[in-house]
């Protein structure tokens, strides 16, 4: 398996950009992981919360008639919409804060698009007693609503963006920006694959449960390794979870499915992988959506999850290396994977998740007899369903 060189570095991709103030911070975050990767005390800690709090193993479910309609793939889903808080996000959100802990550190801020990774971090932070606040783009605070209340119910306070496009992006420069002026007390909870090294791989490492436990339950079900493992990328944290445990397995395809917004040939979509260009955001070196004096562009995606100018630069350099495929899935198509999933198998998935679903069809048209294919469910639907009723 893969690990960044000792600058944080997938070759050209990952690296720490920040101002001076925090170099330290992240350099000391680096030493503390460092040390509680040896530590068996916070492992065993890890696993308890995540067994016993977050509901751990999620199954790895046999979608039958969804496999029926799409002849002749296989379709298993890894059930992370069923852990609490109802997304892979916890995952991270609970292995991050006994590091904030750790670290002494006694007020926690994260950025939130979707509102998944600010409920799941509002979620961690009152079942620790830590002081938390979320931003999030005034316009996701709009759509995701609901996730907004259950931040507050919390005891969260969620502090509005308006700058930008009043989206993730612009949510996670004011945090960084928070996290610059209050670094003594405050730890940033970064919800992604993202951000200066240590923290891509942090999250990896935290996310990676989900790869393993597929890993194990596939072999047990089928006798053998999926043929293809398939996960939407916003930021990427739930695609790399279930990606990483396979990375040796060259046998076993991946594919990200990334938002085609309007259009892959429209400027309304969120592909990064695809579409962006080499550059920093955010504190780290990846691939980026810009335009051509190098701003970065206005995105659009209908889930709010995915609607980010970047990506995790793991990914970056799996795209490089061949490790995996990336494809584009636009609103329409993720709707109408949302309704199948729905019509089939009685899911709602995430509008996140729902652009994996939205991608099976043309799968199931170019695969082998025989073949199968595990999808990440990374969240469930319930955030989604007031916006979708003036949609559908």
């Amino acid at each position: 398996m893969i690990q960044p060189n000792k600058s944080g570095h997938f070759e050209e991709f990952g690296g720490r950009f920040v101002p001076e103030t925090l170099m330290s911070l992240v350099v000391d975050l680096e030493k503390t992981l460092n040390a509680l990767r040896k530590d068996k005390k916070f492992k065993k800690e890890f696993d308890f919360y995540l067994t016993n709090y977050a509901g751990r193993p999620t199954n790895l479910y046999f979608a039958s008639r969804l496999s029926e309609k799409l002849k002749p793939l296989k379709v298993y889903l890894k059930r992370e919409d069923l852990l609490h808080t109802g997304a892979h996000k916890i995952n991270n959100t609970l292995g991050q804060i006994l590091v904030a802990r750790s670290m002494k550190k006694t007020r926690i801020i994260a950025e939130t698009g979707a509102g998944q990774h600010g409920v799941a971090t509002a979620t961690a932070a009152a079942l620790f007693g830590l002081k938390c606040d979320v931003y999030m783009g005034a316009k996701d605070v709009e759509r995701q609503a609901l996730n907004v209340f259950r931040m507050k119910l919390l005891g969260a306070n969620v502090i509005p963006v308006t700058s930008g496009t009043q989206t993730l992006k612009d949510a996670m420069n004011e945090a960084i920006r928070d996290w610059v002026t209050n670094v003594e007390n405050t730890f940033y909870i970064i919800g992604s694959v993202a951000g200066p090294h240590p923290y891509p791989t942090m999250v990896r490492e935290f996310q990676k449960i989900i790869g393993v436990e597929a890993r194990k339950q596939f072999l047990a079900k089928e006798k053998k390794l999926p043929d293809y493992l398939l996960a939407c990328v916003g930021g990427g944290s739930n695609a790399m979870g279930l990606f990483y445990p396979f990375f040796d397995d060259q046998k076993v395809k991946m594919i990200g499915v990334e938002a085609a917004g309007l259009g892959l040939n429209t400027d309304k979509h969120s592909a990064a992988v695809i579409k962006g260009e080499i550059g920093v955001l955010h504190g780290s070196k990846s691939k980026l959506l810009q335009t051509p004096d190098g701003q970065i562009r206005e995105v659009h995606s209908i889930a709010a999850g995915l609607d980010y100018p970047g990506v995790g630069p793991e990914h970056a350099y799996y795209k490089k290396i061949g490790r995996a495929e990336y494809v584009g899935v636009d609103d329409k198509q993720a709707i109408k994977g949302l309704k199948l999933l729905c019509e089939t198998e009685g899911i709602i998935p995430a509008l996140e998740s729902a652009h994996a679903i939205g991608y099976l069809e043309k799968l199931a048209k170019k695969v082998k007899r025989k073949s199968s294919v595990v999808v990440c469910l990374s969240g469930r639907g319930d955030k989604d369903v007031h916006e979708l009723k003036g949609i559908i």
